[in-house]
């Protein structure tokens, strides 16, 4: 069997990684079949819904870090998408997620003749270097450390002082041979795809505080009648709560975006339909970035994550007020 390009595109919350790997996706060779292993913190599986946007073979590992979970998920998740002997396969830990052990996973006897693993890339908004919340979190040193290609994201957003706080992070950083790059939009070069793996090591020991299942979870699906379904999630030192809703719920556009602008939250993630289409909104530090799809029938899925619990009931009794009962017909 033909062993398969891997990448894994890791990175903390918010940084962009589901960005960038749609613009990856946007300019892959067109004959190429791409297939995507996602791994998110919460349970409603936002960046799946997106990501298949652009035809990839997608397969997702939701509610924490995938290699955290007695593997089975993973190992489940990675053989399916093999099966479909895709040309390229690329895996997205959660931002909370530590890449150590999903790199073992794909180095080991079980998939070293099926996988040929390349560039581990790590994905940071620059913004980040300058907050201790960020650069003292292990996972977040651990990213950087096993990373082969250091890609600058937003740097559109960023001022001088950012830049050159990264700058300076990056020239005391050890190993230096990784590339650094600085992007916009999330746009990766193809070719920082195919560099070489380097081996290198972490500076830290792999261990997570939260809840550890054995079994994927299973999929969420509504009862007749049933409007939505609620999924919390907790580790490492963050809080999650997800929403699922039937496709008949519309949101009224401008107050849910009025309620996310205005919502102190870590992140925000969500596809949802509304009176005007279906969106993905992505809210980083109360910062609303919007984007059409061409769903349609789709489930609504909103998560929200932040390092205190939130007031999930008053949240929910707001997003309950905003949506239409049934689709006009």
């Amino acid at each position: 069997m033909k062993r398969i390009p891997t990448n894994i595109i890791t990175g903390f919350l918010g940084a962009g990684k589901t960005t960038s790997i749609l613009s990856l996706l946007a300019r892959k060779p067109e004959h190429e079949k791409w297939a995507i292993l996602i791994n998110e913190f919460g349970n409603v599986g936002v960046d799946g819904a997106i990501l298949e946007q652009q035809g990839a073979i997608i397969k997702e590992v939701p509610g924490g870090c995938m290699c955290c979970v007695a593997g089975l998920p993973m190992s489940v998740g990675i053989n399916a998408l093999l099966a479909q002997k895709p040309d390229r396969l690329l895996l997205e830990p959660t931002g909370l997620g530590h890449p150590k052990e999903v790199i073992h996973k794909l180095t080991s006897e079980s998939y070293r003749n099926y996988v040929d693993l390349r560039a581990t890339i790590t994905v940071v908004d620059p913004r980040y270097f300058a907050d201790n919340v960020y650069t003292d979190n292990v996972n977040f040193q651990d990213q950087l450390a096993l990373a082969d290609v250091v890609v600058a994201n937003k740097i559109d957003q960023c001022d001088d002082f950012d830049l050159y706080t990264f700058q300076t992070a990056m020239e005391k950083a050890e190993p230096k041979k990784a590339l650094i790059a600085e992007v916009e939009h999330g746009r990766l070069e193809l070719e920082w795809l195919d560099i070489e793996r380097a081996d290198r090591q972490a500076q830290h020991s792999h261990h997570h505080h939260g809840h550890d299942q054995t079994e994927p979870l299973p999929e969420l699906e509504l009862a007749p009648g049933q409007q939505f379904i609620r999924k919390e999630n907790h580790g490492q030192g963050y809080h999650s709560c997800g929403w699922f809703f039937a496709a008949d719920q519309l949101f009224e556009f401008s107050k849910l975006f009025s309620l996310f602008s205005n919502l102190s939250a870590n992140r925000i993630k969500a596809v949802v339909n509304t009176e005007n289409g279906c969106f993905a909104f992505n809210v980083v530090n109360q910062v609303v970035s919007v984007n059409e799809l061409s769903l349609e029938g789709f489930e609504s899925r909103i998560e929200v994550i932040d390092n205190e619990i939130l007031p999930w009931d008053e949240l929910e009794n707001i997003l309950c007020s905003i949506t239409a009962n049934t689709v006009a017909k």
